[in-house]
């Protein structure tokens, strides 16, 4: 099938990160796609094989948003599903060319979440009574964690390469040496991926105290993202004979963030994609989930530990949350300390092998393209 999948990036790159992942593996599968963005600037870092006439991957076709008021061209005709990623509907010029005897499927993909109304609202119908679009239906594509959802974003193969990498030694030490990081084996790597509204200087301050405190803890290199990340950290001094070594990083394509969270022993994530990513990763990793005005990100946050969770013992559930909960500024910043009490290595290890099992428990359903496939060609 030929997909159109239009997109608005908004502020944190996580839109524009969703929709090149699911443009490239319904490509991986054999579908066109074109993806019309109205700004194409991350994909130079994201995606650098795109090129300037937006045809560097195959099948996929990268178009810039079409201007109000200008005609479309003659030859773009809807392709047999059409997507507006997370309610950012198409131009009224295009949507009027979808009126044909038989209109593509009109998909809205929504955001992830863990929250029940997800599966209540999946699938459902969007009638259209006004403007070029008047008598066709939308209907809602929830990605979720539960079989009675869209599921997430996991290509083929996926784990199988985290797995290879994983397993052995030499390979991470060469992809972190690809890196730039001069990592140290036994030395546990941090990965950080943040807001500029994370509580960088506490949670290092807290970081350095458990690899010093923690009996039979090693030392932690830290490998700061390009942003906020690196921005925050900078203006943090660490104490004489620190345990703690920090590493700026360069912007990453998609491909080479995966390898990161695979290579890293713990992963602080923000947004949705990456916090996906870090689920198949199977390691320790912490969540900064996007902050809204009205507080209903902390729900959503407290819903996704919730499954994520749900089969953890009581003693390695309680500190996790916690820490989960200050590091959103959902709990009190001292609660930051719990990292204390997972840093050695006996509770180390016990959280490593949770994150792994639900991981591996996750990946055994449907993959979203999957599903989504199945939703388009069921309905057709």
């Amino acid at each position: 099938m030929h997909w159109d999948v239009f997109c608005t990036v908004i502020d944190n790159f996580g839109d524009i990160g969703v929709c090149w992942r699911l443009v490239r593996d319904l490509a991986a599968r054999g579908h066109t796609c074109r993806l019309w963005l109205d700004d194409t600037s991350a994909l130079r870092w994201m995606a650098p094989e795109v090129g300037p006439d937006g045809l560097g991957h195959p099948g996929i076709e990268v178009r810039p948003w079409p201007v109000d008021g200008v005609p479309l061209p003659v030859d773009i005709v809807p392709g047999e599903v059409v997507i507006e990623a997370f309610g950012c509907r198409p131009p009224e010029a295009f949507v009027a060319r979808m009126q044909r005897p038989t209109p593509p499927e009109w998909i809205n993909l929504e955001y992830f979440s863990a929250e029940a109304y997800v599966e209540r609202s999946h699938g459902l119908n969007s009638p259209q009574f006004s403007g070029a679009g008047a008598g066709l239906n939308k209907r809602f594509f929830f990605p979720g964690v539960t079989e009675g959802t869209g599921g997430l974003l996991r290509e083929p193969g996926l784990i199988e390469r985290r797995d290879a990498l994983q397993d052995s030694e030499a390979a991470r030490a060469a992809a972190l040496d690809r890196l730039g990081v001069a990592w140290q084996p036994g030395e546990r790597v941090v990965s950080l991926f943040c807001y500029d509204y994370a509580p960088v200087h506490a949670w290092l301050a807290h970081l350095e105290r458990a690899a010093r405190q923690a009996p039979g803890a090693p030392p932690c290199h830290v490998l700061l993202t390009p942003g906020p990340a690196t921005d925050l950290a900078s203006h943090w001094a660490p104490t004489e004979g620190s345990p703690l070594r920090l590493h700026r990083l360069s912007p990453l394509p998609q491909p080479d963030f995966d390898s990161l969270l695979w290579m890293s022993d713990l992963n602080v994530v923000r947004g949705e994609d990456s916090a996906v990513r870090a689920l198949w990763a199977g390691r320790p990793h912490l969540w900064q989930i996007y902050r809204q005005d009205d507080g209903v990100h902390a729900d959503k946050l407290d819903a996704f530990m919730d499954h994520w969770m749900a089969d953890w013992p009581a003693e390695l559930r309680a500190p996790v949350a916690q820490l989960w909960r200050a590091f959103n500024a959902l709990a009190p910043a001292e609660q930051l300390g719990s990292l204390a009490d997972l840093w050695a290595p006996e509770a180390w290890e016990r959280w490593q092998s949770a994150s792994r099992q639900t991981s591996q428990v996750w990946s055994s359903s449907n993959d979203l393209v999957s599903r989504l496939i199945s939703f388009v060609t069921r309905s057709g």
